[in-house]
């Protein structure tokens, strides 16, 4: 990736931590592109960063959307060389009542929808010579109660990240995952106080972590320095283990 890649592509960045990672790449000098089924919301994201910044609306688990988003993003900002595949979606039950569409809405979204975006993301940057993938799975994927949809979709999630380093390597693209653990956002603030007290205690450094601290784990993914790393899970949880 030569020193022109500045621009980054940030799913689910309308809010929480897509928001934060969207917020540190830009104060690192990328030009990003927030993009969100919520298309409000990644347009308020981006009036925040500044007029340099592009929103988009993208409902990920759509492949045909996925692929005329990044023809018109090419098309608009030049090249998109750094991806982060931020996007998700939870419908939590126990395993014996979840329903087809809980399965498959999550699915979708956080395994097939981060597929499509690396499939888009991995023919553009033939073309460059190179560049980032940065897949946020979660530590969810070691498995938890009432998530099976989750944590099965997030643990596919490193599967393809483990692949994908490897097919993309010779073509000059890393492909690597971050997986945050208890991260204080607008939807982890609304869990009742004993549950949240309960998470917290599990993490040795004491606090949950921000949105900023994923994208900080992000940037450093994304930069020059970890040119010679791929195929690699970095956890951001403050020691946090499910």
């Amino acid at each position: 990736m030569t020193t022109r890649a500045r621009t980054a592509l940030v799913t689910g960045a309308g809010r929480g931590i897509g928001r934060g990672i969207a917020e540190v790449l830009a104060e690192r000098g990328y030009q990003v592109i927030i993009a969100d089924v919520d298309v409000r919301a990644a347009e308020q994201t981006a009036h925040r960063l500044g007029a340099a910044h592009l929103a988009i609306g993208l409902d990920v688990a759509d492949s045909v959307a996925v692929d005329l988003a990044f023809t018109e993003l090419v098309e608009r900002a030049g090249s998109v060389d750094v991806v982060v595949n931020n996007a998700g979606i939870n419908r939590d039950a126990m395993a014996h009542r979840m329903t087809d569409d809980q399965w498959h809405s999550v699915v979708d979204v956080d395994l097939s929808g981060v597929f499509y975006v690396c499939r888009a993301a991995a023919r553009h940057h033939r073309s460059l010579g190179g560049g980032r993938i940065i897949n946020i799975s979660s530590a969810s994927w070691e498995g938890n109660v009432g998530q099976a949809n989750y944590a099965a979709a997030k643990a596919g999630v490193l599967g393809l990240t483990f692949t994908l380093a490897k097919e993309l390597a010779r073509s000059g693209t890393t492909v690597n995952a971050i997986c945050p653990g208890f991260i204080d956002t607008e939807m982890t603030r609304g869990i009742p106080d004993p549950i949240r007290e309960a998470q917290l205690e599990r993490i040795p450094i004491g606090r949950p972590g921000s949105p900023a601290d994923v994208g900080a784990a992000v940037a450093f993914f994304a930069s020059e320095a970890a040119g010679y790393i791929t195929g690699q899970v970095l956890e951001v949880g403050g020691g946090y283990r499910l």
